[in-house]
């Protein structure tokens, strides 16, 4: 007898229509198909995704559970003091087989069947691998080598730990290029780092959104107006707006001025000329010599990391996508161990206007799911990204869209679309 239901019908597959990236379809932060081609291609391809950094594992055994995509990893430094990078995916049966956050093993056990590993991801024992009373067990050609768990590909450059899934990935340097790693060691040099803190959200909103607004130099002397009063960034700073060859990083640069009326400020409906702090603490800034002139660095690694450098506070944030409509956020608040108390104090204050309730950030996250609201509304919507024109140039200011059309002139030629 037929079965009289219908068949599932495939979906159609997406065309990006227009030429270019000056137009984004909205499609593209909402389909699932499309979202799972971003995950094999973008997280589990040939990029380097952060992980960590390699003080918070500082002794043998110590290790953290992370993500790349969405599959769950464990960041791990051995008994050699090497750091390692492991699937938290038991071989056996695929049990998440850790489920702390951080903390310190001398090896890993599966709950489910007592499969072990050691540090390095190797399958240290098999509970009745040769049955009993000769009865059972594994086949005799079963060999524990063969039966690790997924080991991925480690990098770390001066405390910052990158990992991919690709074995044939391309050198750490390589991915950044000479521009972006230029920017990279300005924030690390070498210097021991701290942690100061953690800050973790979930954002509605498609996790392209979020490079997109810190590659958006156009909204922050808009939306924020903690910026725009405080002249932290608007768009009469000096600054600059730089890729790598590829267009897939990005590194927005300014040098504050002294905040007031001018022509950045006329018709920002966000300004008060006589807006005043009632705690000065949280714009207590002290130049640093390592900054070489910029205030502020906002450096995009794609596809998983945001390095901020805004005036003292220094933060690691990583994306987690979680499907093709929120995003999974993580804060990672640090210093250096050279600094005075005074700056570590200084840092945690201004660490204030950043984060889930941060004087600043908080606009951002309610602005990307007032975004993501209306992108399942029209299969054939497209975002507008022509401020300074259609081009994917770098440029010197900050009334361009430019980093955002950069990003998607790599993003189209990977996804093939």
């Amino acid at each position: 007898m037929n079965d009289p239901r219908p068949l599932p019908q495939m979906s159609e597959p997406k065309v990006w229509k227009t030429e270019g990236t000056s137009r984004v379809p909205f499609w593209l932060y909402t389909d699932e198909d499309i979202y799972q081609r971003e995950l094999e291609r973008l997280f589990y391809g040939p990029h380097w995704s952060y992980l960590g950094l390699s003080c918070e594992i500082p002794n043998p055994g110590d290790f953290k559970r992370t993500w790349i995509g969405e599959r769950n990893v464990l960041m791990v430094r051995d008994e050699n003091g090497s750091v390692n990078v492991i699937e938290n995916r038991c071989a056996h049966r695929g049990v998440q087989f850790c489920r702390e956050a951080t903390g310190n093993r001398k090896e890993f056990v599966c709950p489910y069947h007592q499969w072990n590993y050691d540090l390095k991801g190797n399958l240290l024992g098999v509970p009745y691998m040769r049955g009993i009373k000769g009865k059972g067990g594994m086949p005799s050609d079963f060999k524990r080598d063969e039966h690790g768990l997924r080991k991925l590909q480690v990098t770390e450059r001066n405390g910052v730990v990158f990992a991919s899934f690709d074995p044939d990935v391309e050198d750490f340097e390589t991915f950044l290029g000479p521009t972006m790693l230029k920017y990279f060691d300005r924030v690390f040099n070498g210097r021991k780092l701290t942690v100061l803190g953690y800050n973790r959200q979930r954002v509605p909103g498609n996790w392209k959104l979020i490079h997109e607004n810190l590659k958006d130099c156009y909204h922050p002397g808009l939306l924020h107006t903690w910026f725009v009063n405080f002249g932290l960034w608007r768009a009469d700073n000096e600054c600059e707006n730089v890729m790598d060859e590829q267009r897939r990083h990005s590194a927005m640069v300014t040098v504050r001025n002294q905040g007031g009326k001018g022509e950045a400020t006329a018709g920002v409906a966000s300004f008060r000329e006589d807006l005043k702090l009632n705690d000065g603490r949280f714009l207590d800034v002290e130049d640093e010599a390592w900054w070489n002139g910029p205030s502020a660095v906002i450096h995009s690694i794609f596809p998983s990391l945001i390095i901020q450098q805004q005036i003292n506070s220094v933060a690691m944030r990583q994306v987690i996508p979680r499907g093709p409509r929120n995003f999974d956020y993580i804060w990672t608040h640090i210093g250096f161990e050279e600094d005075t108390p005074d700056m570590t104090q200084r840092r945690l204050y201004q660490a204030n206007l950043f984060g889930p309730a941060g004087f600043v950030s908080g606009d951002d996250s309610e602005v990307m799911g007032m975004v993501q609201d209306n992108m399942h509304t029209d299969k054939d919507g497209l975002h507008l990204v022509q401020l300074g024109g259609r081009g994917v140039e770098d440029t010197d200011t900050h009334v361009s869209e430019t980093l955002i059309r950069g990003m998607y002139h790599y993003y189209r030629k990977v996804m093939e679309i």
